[in-house]
């Protein structure tokens, strides 16, 4: 009796412990909302700081494994992108302004923020591989506005985006890096009427371009890309995760 007792209280406490890691986590989700901070029972927000102090192996040993199944997540999602984008491109593309050669077999991905200096040292390194392999490549623009450092990003990218409703979002989108230090609302008027954009539509189109943004960033955020410009590329001798850098050779080596 005495061994099952053992035995058994053991196991109640290996209960207790991760029932009470399972609130932790529940607490620390309700600290992010102060309604709900006030509602934690003090005596209960005891009890389990006490078990972490206790057991802290176990906070570590659950943070890694959560660690792990999100990066598997990642990869999985990864793998996934890599290989719609070799056997259907066009799924992966969408919508997405695309400029370069239709037929080639190399398409170049980038998530861009008009307001990234790094993105628009780019633009000028891909108008140029554009220029040197004219019928070599196929580059896909994606949004990824980094709104936290870049409060302009994603006026620019509706911007941009209501521009291409008529057709003109290349040459939008060159405007926007040329005057990157003047982005702003009276610039993107300008640019419109440069462009000839019938500017009734331009600002009907500015109050519709979230649900494509938006589409863009959820990819993003899919694929981990935490900056940019970022660069996804699917050719005959390389598919994956690209450095602009190495683009060049990469279409010189392509058959």
């Amino acid at each position: 009796m005495g061994t099952f007792f053992d035995w058994f209280t053991a196991l109640l406490q290996y209960m207790r412990t991760w029932a009470a890691i399972g609130l932790l986590c529940l607490v620390l989700t309700w600290s992010f909302s102060a309604q709900a901070v006030s509602t934690i029972d003090p005596q209960l927000e005891q009890q389990v700081l006490q078990i972490i102090r206790e057991h802290p192996e176990a906070i570590v040993e659950s943070v890694q494994a959560y660690q792990q199944q999100q990066q598997q997540k990642i990869k999985q999602a990864q793998q996934a992108f890599l290989e719609e984008l070799k056997t259907n491109p066009q799924t992966v593309i969408g919508e997405s302004p695309t400029t370069g050669s239709t037929k080639s077999k190399t398409v170049l991905i980038e998530f861009s923020d008009f307001q990234c200096p790094y993105c628009a040292e780019a633009h000028k390194t891909l108008k140029e591989l554009l220029a040197k392999y004219p019928d070599k490549l196929r580059l896909v623009y994606k949004n990824l506005p980094l709104t936290s450092i870049h409060p302009e990003a994603l006026p620019a990218a509706t911007a941009a985006w209501a521009a291409h409703q008529q057709g003109k979002f290349w040459q939008y989108h060159d405007a926007l890096f040329t005057n990157q230090k003047q982005l702003g609302e009276a610039l993107y008027l300008d640019i419109a009427k440069r462009l000839n954009l019938d500017l009734g539509k331009f600002k009907r189109d500015l109050t519709l371009a979230t649900p494509a943004i938006t589409k863009d960033i959820q990819l993003a955020d899919k694929l981990a890309v935490s900056g940019t410009p970022f660069f996804v590329i699917n050719s005959p001798n390389f598919s994956g995760v690209v450095q602009l850098s190495d683009v060049n050779s990469i279409l010189a080596d392509a058959k």
